[in-house]
């Protein structure tokens, strides 16, 4: 490792972080080509997927990337996809050192490319930005090892973790500057994700709003039997973003073809008793190609989650207001008996943001007992 490697690294990995929620299924990778101390070409994955980093980069060096160093924040890819091997394209260019955190664990690459690398005479370092790499690739890694996405649960609570009054008003808990955090957090994932209660409560629209929006996240309703409304916002901007609605075996036949005819994908998932099937369901989202899913509610279904122990990152923000014992809370029944039995997290970082607090947590494995 060279002096300058950690610094290189950390502009490839800003760069890979702008693609995060455009490049499912593929990873969101950055990619920075330097020759003699100077940056001579950027890239990272264009929404869809493609081009790639590397790609990307290379077109905007031309000739200056012969005898450079590239850095990408991923093993270049070794297989024929819809675009050549990204190794082939680094050896072509004359690329003469290849910086990277650590191997591609999708089993198409997983070591073939840095092999590729070193048999056409290219210097491979690896360990640069391992840490920092692995969180922003996290989704893709759950997705290629377990089959399903990375799930981030939002949570707007008032201090004393009510979500909404008892008639369910809860607008609004937080103020306007958390709230368009929300839309950037929004932006970073593939998926936005709210069960049917939100979704009759609120009639949200759950698309990004602001400028320069490369690609509206997919919004997910899980509704076991498609009873939410078919006149609602989530459908009169079906041509803007698309609606996959998760539901169960028992879901009537016409609110099936209904939903069908307006443009929405269901997805089928099996019950366990009265419930959908959280681990089916996230199974079923991996197969779509999904890595991040950002869910924002309601109660029962961020029980669900927990349930399942499937919450990789819990973002909790908290406005000013009191609500009270009457009021909804942030999370159904949970059917604890010891504090043992608890989801645990890390805490990753505390921010004001405007009047409110955000928490950013971290899930906590859970380990087996002795």
């Amino acid at each position: 490792m060279r002096p300058d490697d950690a610094f290189y690294m950390d502009r490839a990995l800003e760069l890979g972080r702008r693609g995060l929620g455009n490049t499912w299924p593929n990873p969101a990778v950055g990619c920075v080509v330097v020759r003699d101390g100077d940056i001579v070409g950027e890239g990272w994955t264009q929404p869809g997927g493609r081009p790639h980093a590397e790609t990307e980069a290379l077109a905007m060096a031309d000739d200056r990337a012969r005898g450079a160093t590239a850095y990408v924040t991923l093993e270049p890819c070794a297989h024929q996809g819809q675009t050549p091997p990204c190794t082939d394209t680094l050896i072509a260019a004359g690329i003469a050192r290849v910086v990277a955190p650590f191997s591609d664990k999708d089993p198409r690459v997983s070591g073939q490319g840095f092999a590729r690398l070193r048999e056409a005479g290219i210097d491979v370092t690896t360990g640069v930005g391992a840490d920092s790499a692995a969180v922003d690739h996290a989704g893709f890694f759950l997705r290629t090892e377990l089959g399903r996405p990375l799930v981030t649960l939002k949570l707007a609570t008032s201090l004393d973790g009510r979500i909404a009054t008892a008639s369910g008003d809860s607008q609004w808990i937080t103020g306007p500057e958390t709230r368009a955090h929300v839309h950037h957090l929004r932006a970073c994932h593939d998926a936005v994700m709210v069960g049917a209660g939100t979704a009759r409560a609120d009639d949200p629209l759950l698309t990004v709003r602001g400028p320069d929006v490369p690609k509206q996240p997919v919004r997910i309703v899980v509704t076991r039997r498609l009873d939410i409304p078919r006149d609602s916002k989530l459908v009169s901007t079906l041509p803007e973003a698309p609606l996959w609605l998760c539901h169960g075996d028992d879901a009537p036949a016409e609110a099936r073809a209904a939903w069908q005819a307006l443009g929405a994908i269901l997805i089928r998932v099996p019950l366990v008793g009265r419930q959908l099937d959280i681990g089916a369901l996230m199974q079923a989202l991996g197969t779509q190609g999904l890595t991040r899913v950002f869910c924002e509610g309601g109660g029962e279904l961020a029980a669900s989650l927990f349930g399942a122990d499937v919450v990789d990152r819990l973002d909790l923000h908290m406005g000013g207001v009191i609500i009270g014992a009457e009021g909804r809370p942030a999370l159904g029944a949970l059917g604890l008996e010891k504090l043992s039995d608890a989801p645990r997290f890390h805490l990753l970082s505390v921010r004001h943001i405007g009047e409110d607090v955000v928490q950013s947590w971290t899930r906590q494995r859970r380990q087996s007992q002795a």
